[in-house]
């Protein structure tokens, strides 16, 4: 099944939440990659190729790269959707292999295809590579708030839950990741959901049948105020 929204053509898999400027179109490809659709632009967070035939997706009017690791750096998947007047904006070391791109450091804001744009810190307090250092190293990776009208959206990106995350305020809907050891378990999500208190959890970056998934949905069943929306890949 098709959904048009604002003569954009989203798969049948496409949530639609209202906002004061219209509605926001959000589907989820898989892993950590999301296309929002609002007021007729396209904004892809983090497009990665083996989720999605982007070639045959709706080109980008705004695509933000949260770090530079593969599977969320691909510049083949933003060669298909990107488009001559696409902006692109990226954390600083994705720079190098998005020509044209412009970067923001953590805490910058700025506006894009008609929305505001804040970057948070995206970074692990716990989880370490063997050599001792952080698989997502603070200052490295941005997490974007973004917003829709009067909708705030957090995406998280590769990250635990940290100070900068959980002093966030008025989040409608919030991306978090559930990823071991990468990023957080269930127990995290939980402490950033209870700090966040957002009206919609998306959990990303997953893997389906994890013991982890299955916890949150277990505790979150006890949070009436924040709805869990598990998504399949579309």
């Amino acid at each position: 099944m098709i959904v048009l929204l604002s003569g954009i053509n989203l798969s049948g898999a496409a949530d639609v939440v209202p906002t004061s400027a219209g509605p926001l179109g959000i589907t989820l490809h898989g892993h950590a990659s999301i296309m929002f659709a609002f007021g007729g632009k396209v904004i892809y967070v983090d497009p990665f190729s083996p989720m999605a035939d982007y070639s045959r997706l709706p080109k980008a009017d705004l695509i933000l790269i949260t770090h530079h690791h593969r599977d969320h750096l691909d510049p083949a998947a933003v060669a298909h959707i990107r488009k001559a007047d696409s902006r692109i904006i990226c954390s600083s070391l994705c720079l190098r292999k998005l020509p044209g791109a412009e970067a923001m450091a953590n805490g910058d804001s700025l506006e894009a295809a008609g929305i505001g744009i804040t970057a948070v810190p995206a970074y692990n307090l716990v989880h370490q590579r063997e050599d001792g250092k952080p698989f997502h190293p603070k200052g490295e990776g941005n997490g974007y708030v973004l917003i829709f009208g009067d909708t705030r959206v957090y995406v998280a990106g590769d990250t635990e839950n940290t100070p900068e995350m959980k002093a966030l305020r008025d989040i409608d809907i919030a991306f978090l990741p559930v990823n071991l050891p990468y990023t957080m378990d269930a127990s995290m999500v939980m402490d950033a959901v209870k700090a966040i208190k957002p009206g919609i959890l998306y959990p990303y970056h997953f893997a389906y049948g994890t013991s982890d998934l299955e916890a949150l949905r277990t505790a979150m069943a006890k949070v009436p105020d924040t709805e869990l929306r598990i998504r399949p890949k579309p």
